[in-house]
C-alpha cells in the first residue's frame, strides 16, 4: 500500500476515534449535570407542605409556592447528624416586604381562618446565627421571629410573634412570644406588643448602653439548640406550648375574641415603661381579632435592621448592613438564619364568619 495513503487512512482513524471519545465525555458531563440536578433535595423533599404557602426570601421577592425550588443566599436545605433541614435565612438589611422595616426569609399561609375555627401550627427548628451587631437598648436587636400568626384584615396586627434572642457574648438566648393588641379605631399609631417570657428573658430585658449586655439567662436557648413549639387556636382561644429537650415545657393561653386591653387603665406595666415613652399607648378594640382573617407565617424574620435608634428606641437596631451587600453581611454575621427539620399546619373545614375564612380538609 502507498506510504502516503496509509498516513491518510491512519490520521482519519484517529480523528474518528477523537470525535467518538469527546463526544462520549460531552454526552457524560450532560448527563452528570442532568442527574446532579435531579438529585437537588429541595426544601419541599425535606418538608412536604409548600402547596400551602407562598415564599417571601430576604431580597424581598416573592417566589410563591416553593415547590422543587431553592435559593441559594436564603432559602435551600441541609444536612447533619440530625437529618435534613429546611434553612431560611434573612440579612440585616436589603429589599424588604410590605411596610415593614426587616428582611424575611418566610412562608406566609396562603388562606384565612377565622379565630374561631379550629386551627393548629406546629415546628421543630434551631436557630443557628442572630446578628452580630446591634444596639443593646433596642429591644429588637440580635432577635428573629420563627412563627406568627397574622391579621389579613383591618390594621393588619399580629396576635402572635415568637422570637428567639441572643445577646452578643452570651452562649444562651432567649425564646419569647408577643401579642399585639388590634387597636381600636381608624389609627393603628398607638399599637404595641405585651411580651411572655418562655425561656430566659421577655423582650423588655435590654441592655443599660449600645454595647452593654443585661445577665446571660441561665435558662435560655443555644444556638443550634432544638425546640418545638405548637400553636393551636380553638374557639377563640390560643394555646402555646414550647418544648426543648433539657428544658421545662412551658404552655400559655390568651383570648384573641375578647380583649384584656380595653382601657388606658388595662395597660400594662411592661408597655408603660417601653412603649408608652414614644407613644404607643393605645387601646384595643373589645372583641380584639375576631372579626379578622388570620393565617400563619413561619421562617426567619429578622428583627434587627440597621436603622437609627433614634427613630425607634424598641424597633430600630442601628445594626451594621454594609450599604446592603447581602454577601458582606453574611460574611461578618449580620443575619439571621433559621433551620426547621418538621412542621404541619391543620385548619378545620368549618366555616363560622360571615367572610367564609376557612381551609376545607386542610391537614398535613
Amino acid at each position: 500500500m502507498n506510504t502516503k495513503i496509509l498516513k491518510l487512512s491512519l490520521q482519519s482513524l484517529f480523528i474518528f476515534v477523537l470525535t467518538l471519545q469527546l463526544n462520549s465525555c460531552s454526552n457524560n458531563s450532560e448527563q452528570d449535570d442532568n442527574q446532579e440536578a435531579n438529585n437537588t433535595n429541595y426544601p419541599s423533599d425535606v418538608i412536604s407542605f409548600f402547596n400551602h404557602w407562598n415564599l417571601i426570601l430576604g431580597d424581598g421577592t416573592n417566589a410563591g409556592q416553593a415547590i422543587n425550588f431553592e435559593h441559594k443566599d436564603f432559602f435551600y436545605s441541609a444536612n447533619d447528624e440530625k437529618g435534613d433541614w429546611v434553612v431560611f435565612k434573612a440579612p440585616n438589611s436589603g429589599d424588604t416586604h410590605g411596610t415593614s422595616n426587616n428582611t424575611r426569609t418566610e412562608l406566609a399561609q396562603t388562606k384565612k381562618w377565622s379565630a374561631l375555627t379550629d386551627a393548629k401550627l406546629t415546628a421543630t427548628l434551631k436557630v443557628m446565627n442572630v446578628s452580630s451587631t446591634g444596639d443593646a437598648r433596642v429591644a429588637a436587636s440580635y432577635s428573629v421571629v420563627i412563627g406568627q400568626i397574622h391579621s389579613a384584615d383591618g390594621h393588619e396586627n399580629e396576635p402572635l410573634k415568637i422570637f428567639y434572642k441572643k445577646f452578643p457574648g452570651h452562649t444562651r438566648g432567649s425564646v419569647f412570644w408577643h401579642y399585639e393588641i388590634n387597636t381600636a379605631g381608624d389609627d393603628n399609631s398607638g399599637r404595641w406588643d405585651y411580651s411572655n417570657a418562655v425561656w430566659g428573658h421577655d423582650f423588655s430585658v435590654v441592655g443599660t448602653q449600645e454595647n452593654t449586655y443585661p445577665e446571660e439567662p441561665e435558662e435560655g436557648i443555644e444556638l443550634g439548640e432544638e425546640l418545638s413549639y405548637e400553636v393551636e387556636v380553638k374557639e377563640g382561644i390560643m394555646y402555646l406550648k414550647f418544648i426543648s429537650e433539657g428544658h421545662e415545657t412551658k404552655t400559655f393561653t390568651k383570648n384573641l375574641i375578647v380583649s384584656e386591653y380595653p382601657r388606658s387603665a388595662d395597660i400594662p406595666k411592661q408597655t408603660q415603661d417601653l412603649f408608652v415613652p414614644i407613644g404607643q399607648d393605645g387601646v384595643e378594640r373589645g372583641n380584639a381579632y375576631a372579626n379578622e382573617g388570620l393565617f400563619f407565617k413561619l421562617g426567619s424574620y429578622n428583627q434587627t435592621n440597621g436603622k437609627s435608634p433614634e427613630e425607634n428606641r424598641n424597633w430600630c437596631s442601628g445594626a451594621e448592613t454594609y450599604g446592603g451587600d447581602i454577601q458582606k453581611q453574611y460574611e461578618t454575621g449580620n443575619y439571621a438564619e433559621v433551620w426547621f427539620k418538621a412542621a404541619s399546619i391543620f385548619v378545620s373545614d368549618a366555616a363560622v364568619s360571615n367572610e367564609g375564612y376557612f381551609i376545607k380538609n386542610d391537614t398535613i
